[in-house]
């Protein structure tokens, strides 16, 4: 069944064994090594070197509008047969944000705040990233209503790693 997975760094591996996996998203520092499962071509491994911030920082690189749109186009180019994992150091913000945004690109009619609650069910630590998501409700032209789920859902359980976990893209 198709679906995405979000999982931090360290199960990369394991997480795209366990679900064959076909495309993978890395959203993580810049200078953090990621080692591609060899099961991943690299023209379906979309790396995104942005940091988990919300604000400028010096030193750090602020998620911008275009991360967004690479995020989107490369979600557009999955043949949805098997599935996509999401990942960033913790598995709990910056893939979180890119999961939900990759779920409403799949899914244009599907209300946002479902999507939401069930990333919610599947992990009490997700926390998406707002600026991240920000940017995914302006390009998918959600009108707001991607920020509003996921305000609703409010912040998840501090954990310094999280569990991975799997949202299927249709019911």
């Amino acid at each position: 069944m198709p679906q995405v997975l979000v999982c931090p760094l360290s199960l990369v591996t394991a997480t795209v064994a366990a679900s064959g996996a076909s495309h993978l998203v890395s959203l993580i520092n810049d200078d953090t090594p990621v080692v591609r499962p060899r099961t991943i071509d690299p023209d379906k491994h979309l790396f995104l070197g942005i940091n988990d911030i919300i604000e400028p920082m010096d030193g750090m690189i602020l998620p911008a509008l275009e991360h967004v749109h690479e995020l989107v186009s490369f979600v557009e180019g999955w043949d949805r047969r098997h599935p996509l994992v999401v990942h960033c150091f913790a598995g709990i913000s910056r893939s979180t944000a890119a999961a939900f945004i990759a779920l409403c690109a799949v899914n244009p009619q599907r209300d946002e705040a479902d999507l939401a609650r069930r990333m919610r069910a599947a992990s009490p630590t997700a926390t998406p990233n707002s600026r991240i998501v920000g940017f995914g409700d302006q390009l998918l032209r959600r009108n707001g209503r991607m920020i509003a789920a996921v305000k609703a859902i409010g912040r998840g359980e501090m954990a310094v790693e999280a569990i991975p976990f799997a949202i299927p893209i249709a019911d």
